[in-house]
């Protein structure tokens, strides 16, 4: 799988993290950054990696920041983004499962390395269950479209 990973400070030693346990699955990772613990903003990192996604360039991102919120909130602009901010294996894995996220946004200053690698596992493997969740989904595209269109959803 191509994956684009990005964080700002808070999230970067997660994120280093992270990229190792990627390239050890054998996956491929577009590191956007940051490559530092310097304060930065998240939309800087987050955005671009959002971008990937939204333009089909990778399958999936994982975004990070100190807490997730932020970089859940930015990655969720951008058109097609399926931002999921989990804390939990649980969340993570219904995330694909009834929502078929496409980001996974994670807090580095909340999860323990163990626990984020099992979410990030459990993320990746777990398969979108469609059936009446892909009905829901058609909607949320819908939103999307009416939103991009300039008519009120």
């Amino acid at each position: 799988m191509r994956l684009a990973l990005a964080a700002d400070h808070g999230g970067f030693g997660l994120k280093e993290a992270v990229k190792g346990w990627l390239l050890e699955w054998g996956h491929e990772v577009i590191d956007m950054g940051t490559y530092s613990t310097e304060s930065v903003d998240y939309s800087d990192y987050v955005g671009p990696a959002a971008a990937l996604v939204s333009k089909g360039e990778v399958d999936r991102a994982v975004v990070l920041c100190g807490t997730g919120i932020g970089a859940s909130m930015v990655a969720g602009k951008y058109p097609g983004v399926r931002a999921a901010l989990c804390h939990n294996i649980y969340t993570a894995k219904m995330s694909r499962l009834h929502n078929d996220s496409n980001v996974l946004a994670l807090g580095g200053r909340i999860l323990g390395e163990d626990l984020a690698k099992e979410m990030v596992k459990v993320w990746l493997d777990t398969p979108f269950e469609g059936g009446r969740h892909k009905r829901r989904l058609e909607k949320l595209r819908e939103i999307e479209r009416r939103i991009l269109e300039g008519r009120e959803p």
